[in-house]
């Protein structure tokens, strides 16, 4: 076998600057050049690492109609969050290029096509020459989420070519889509991302059943967020901290190999570049018993149709 039967990957497990865009984007590049001085292929963040999870709905009662406190938080996190045609993620693709290394990030989208001022929960692929080659804006946000995150479209919904892998990825409670899975699975992935805000138990059960399901490496990578990582600027941040736990995201990024057992079992805690090598071979042993979209299937009863068309309001005819 070859040195592209292999894969290194770093799972970074970090906190951000909380909607602090410019310096988050700052520790993300740092993460982004340790993982090439470790010779990683590979680098993945967690679930809207940039600028940060909206973590004060849950705990200032976001549903509240009308609310000044509600409209001024959204203000905040949409001034820093994150506009692609504007060139705010050009830093981040020129570090992935200069260190050879793909890149799946989690962020918070201001999304011009639909008009610059709604914002999606996105997965962004950067491959290793700098290039933005899919940006998949979470197709149901969840729960209280929205409340700030527009549901996106299966624009996004692609794999990708990395070595011998090809490697697609989901958002958070997507990853319990089975039919959102399944495009994954007809496009030829082998290697799974699922991005999480935290905690452990986001990835202690789905992880392995997704690698056991699909015969597929699975990476879940989560963020960190504790009491004492809100800025002091935030706004209304007493209000915040009035029903905030200590710990509101405790990490559990891991890995399960494609026969569903850990690779490496959820991490809590602890910041920290994560790292393993992945061989492409166990996916080819799994495979020769279940192989859900290829021997295991029957098209000619039950199919899947996708729309990738990206949503707009606009069909604009010049």
């Amino acid at each position: 076998m070859g040195d592209l039967d292999f894969l290194k990957v770093g799972l970074a497990q970090i906190s951000p600057v909380w909607l602090d865009k410019g310096k988050t984007i700052e520790k993300i590049k740092a993460f982004i050049s340790l993982a090439g001085e470790k010779k990683c292929n590979l680098i993945v963040f967690g679930e809207s690492i940039l600028p940060g999870y909206p973590f004060w709905l849950s705990l200032t009662n976001g549903a509240i109609f009308n609310s000044t406190l509600q409209k001024e938080l959204f203000a905040h996190y949409y001034r820093n969050s994150i506009q692609i045609e504007a060139g705010e993620l050009d830093d981040l693709c020129i570090t992935a290029k200069e260190n050879k290394i793909a890149v799946y990030l989690g962020i918070t989208e201001r999304a011009q096509n639909r008009g610059g001022h709604s914002l999606y929960c996105s997965l962004i692929y950067i491959n290793q020459d700098g290039e933005i080659k899919s940006v998949h804006r979470k197709l149901q946000p969840t729960y209280e989420e929205r409340l700030v995150w527009s549901q996106g479209d299966g624009n996004g919904l692609q794999v990708h070519p990395l070595g011998k892998f090809c490697i697609g990825g989901l958002n958070c409670w997507e990853n319990w889509m089975p039919l959102t899975r399944t495009v994954l699975y007809g496009l030829g992935e082998n290697l799974h991302i699922a991005v999480w805000p935290g905690s452990e138990h986001n990835t202690s059960d789905i992880t392995r059943f997704i690698a056991k399901e699909s015969r597929s490496y699975v990476i879940s990578v989560s963020g960190l967020m504790k009491i004492n990582d809100f800025p002091k600027d935030t706004p209304h941040l007493e209000k915040i901290l009035e029903n905030a736990p200590p710990v509101l995201a405790n990490g559990g990024s891991c890995i399960a190999g494609p026969n569903g057992n850990w690779l490496i079992e959820p991490i809590t805690a602890k910041e920290d570049l994560i790292i393993a090598d992945l061989d492409i071979n166990r996916v080819f042993e799994e495979r020769q018993n279940f192989d859900v979209a290829g021997h295991y299937s029957r098209p000619d009863v039950i199919s899947l149709t996708i729309n990738r068309e990206r949503q707009s309001i606009l069909k604009i005819l010049d």
